[in-house]
């Protein structure tokens, strides 16, 4: 398998999905190795940064790429096969930040109340537990919670010369913030340029569902995918794989028609799967699906549904892709 290893320089990164010349090509079957910045920039690293003085909205969701996979055209499915995921510092960094997130008034949810105020956590990785640490700011209490990575950002750019904020979720993937997109998932994106021109960034040491302050615990990854794709097929919304789960995720405002949106897109994906009537997907879909939030703070929000793979038959989807790149990452691994 051909590997490609790329760490960005500040002047590299994208800050948009569409817009951006591409860093480099790749050919589908390529492991890529990986570096990404975290949210901020990396201007946030200890509890006295604030974002009002360190970061600037211009330079926020640093993206690495984009990535240009050959022969991907429109209508094709992009498959990213996320390898491993691993933070590249022992410290990773939360904050509240003024009028942003899903307990505070915003811009869209205007109220006549001060904004919550600016408070930076920042967070112990401990590598060899698997653990961080969270130390409250206004206590001694102290907390270890496991270590899961994930990535915020996983997209491809958008149709229609559009380019897109790193901060927006929507049809092309982008700002989704769902831990779903973590080592050994598989992330289906449907093609709307020629080369897909894919980027990933945003990762998070952890995350609980809905990111409700409006940060996780941010910080830079090291990230280890295997790229592929498959000609035609492409989705509407992405979809994710998991050993145990299919997965798929929509984006919008209010947050009930970004789950009607990942709701819409499950029970067309039943229906391929199992050569179903919308009708018969959709009640199979009512009785097995999970609905978490993935995040309520982005410029739309993103609803995940997730069927466990336990209550239904056997299928291959995408033609068994996901196994076979569970298999081609265990020999990367070595």
């Amino acid at each position: 398998m051909d590997t490609v290893e790329y760490t960005p320089t500040f002047e590299q990164y994208a800050w948009t999905f569409g817009g951006a010349e591409p860093a480099l090509r790749v050919r589908p079957g390529t492991a890529m190795r990986l570096w990404t910045e975290d949210a901020y920039s990396g201007r946030i690293r200890q509890t006295t940064d604030l974002p009002s003085a360190c970061v600037d909205i211009n330079f926020v969701n640093p993206q690495t790429g984009p990535f240009f996979v050959e022969g991907a055209e429109p209508g094709d499915t992009l498959v990213l096969h996320f390898v491993d995921l691993e933070p590249a510092r022992d410290w990773g960094v939360s904050t509240t930040i003024p009028f942003f997130g899903g307990l505070t008034g915003t811009d869209r949810t205007a109220l006549l109340q001060d904004p919550l105020p600016e408070v930076t956590w920042v967070y112990h990785v401990d590598a060899r537990k698997r653990s961080l640490t969270f130390e409250a700011a206004r206590s001694d209490f102290r907390l270890d919670l496991p270590l899961e990575p994930m990535l915020g950002t996983v997209g491809v750019a958008p149709g229609g010369r559009e380019a897109r904020s790193s901060l927006v979720p929507e049809r092309f993937g982008g700002n989704m913030d769902t831990p779903e997109m973590r080592a050994g998932a598989t992330c289906y994106l449907g093609v709307n340029v020629p080369g897909a021109l894919f980027s990933v960034g945003d990762g998070h040491y952890r995350q609980g569902e809905g990111e409700a302050c409006g940060t996780a615990v941010e910080g830079a990854m090291n990230v280890t995918l295997i790229v592929d794709l498959i000609k035609g097929g492409a989705p509407v919304w992405p979809r994710i794989e998991h050993d145990d789960a299919i997965i798929a995720v929509g984006s919008s405002r209010p947050l009930e028609d970004a789950w009607r949106i990942a709701q819409v897109e499950m029970v067309q994906w039943l229906s391929e799967l199992y050569g179903l009537d919308r009708m018969d997907a959709y009640q199979l879909l009512s009785q097995t699906a999970l609905a978490p939030i993935a995040n309520v703070v982005d410029t739309n929000y993103s609803s995940v549904v997730k069927i466990p793979k336990r209550l239904l038959p056997a299928s291959a989807a995408y033609d068994g892709v996901h196994r076979h790149l569970r298999e081609s990452a265990a020999a990367l691994r070595g």
